[in-house]
């Protein structure tokens, strides 16, 4: 793996270096756009609208639009911003791990530690498994300002970005959200069968016995059609460029037809459902 950031952790005087590493990776499968008329790739180009130019990145400012103005900022400008150019991790406080809002939580990414001796490093680390605390942070990443919770994964040290408090949507109860003013009454038995049923489901989470079915099969289609020669010459679609200007978006249309509305017909009886579903699992533990 490959560094992404490198600089400390830093609490009252304890300065504990350290680098990061992404912690995930994206699995899905690539795509690139093709005209389906004649396989031809299709390019997206950045074209000035005062000039009819096309723009290459590095020509491409930033630029902020209010009320009918716009300003422009350029690299240096966003260069001479105090939080630019900061290698800290600050710690703001810790906190019980479990005060942690799990939809607050972002990317990840693994800290390895820096240097020789890394007694602070595993100090920290210690500490915080043995008091079952997260660390709050600050830190900045790619010319942003990010809010951060360093834990405990293992024997590393794992940073997690974080949402701001104004990121997370709050849900308006006084409008009514789904679900939440419901009429419907929970039964004791429907409770029991429900509980039920959790037990048959119940074990101890273990990941890596699940797969992404979806992408595991897309691959099987492209393999097979590799295997089948259904192929074309990547070249030939570097070949003509069209000009033609393009049309609807890269996801399929969706139908006009409203699904949401709720009929009789659709209501599902909630104790046959829960039965069926525990006798269902039984079957399958026999």
């Amino acid at each position: 793996m490959r560094a992404i950031w490198s600089g400390a952790i830093t609490f009252g005087l304890v300065n504990v270096p350290v680098k990061a590493y992404g912690a995930t990776t994206n699995h899905d499968i690539s795509f690139h756009q093709v005209h389906a008329k004649d396989n031809g790739r299709i390019h997206y180009e950045r074209r000035c609208e005062v000039c009819g130019e096309i723009v290459e990145y590095a020509d491409i400012a930033k630029a902020f639009e209010e009320d009918g103005d716009t300003v422009v900022l350029s690299d240096d400008d966003f260069d001479s911003l105090p939080e630019a150019d900061n290698d800290e991790i600050e710690v703001l406080q810790f906190v019980p791990s479990d005060q942690v809002d799990p939809v607050m939580l972002d990317k990840s990414y693994y800290l390895e530690p820096q240097g020789k001796t890394p007694k602070s490093y595993l100090l920290l680390r210690q500490t915080l498994e043995d008091t079952d605390r997260t660390a709050i942070v600050r830190f900045a990443l790619r010319q942003k300002t990010r809010l951060g919770a360093l834990r405990v994964r293992g024997k590393v040290l794992i940073l997690q970005s974080m949402l701001w408090a104004d990121e997370i949507r709050d849900i308006d109860y006084s409008e009514g959200f789904k679900g939440t003013k419901s009429r419907a009454k929970i039964g004791d038995k429907e409770l029991k069968l429900s509980a039920a049923l959790v037990e048959q489901y119940s074990s101890d989470f273990t990941p890596e016995e699940y797969e992404d079915d979806y992408q595991v099969e897309l691959r099987k289609l492209i393999d097979a059609k590799f295997e089948h020669g259904d192929t074309i010459d990547t070249e030939a679609t570097f070949g003509r460029s069209g000009s033609g200007s393009e049309s609807g978006s890269d996801f399929g249309s969706s139908s006009d037809s409203d699904s949401s509305g709720d009929s009789d017909a659709d209501v599902v009886d909630l104790m046959a459902a829960l039965q069926a579903s525990l006798e269902k699992k039984r079957g399958k533990s026999a």
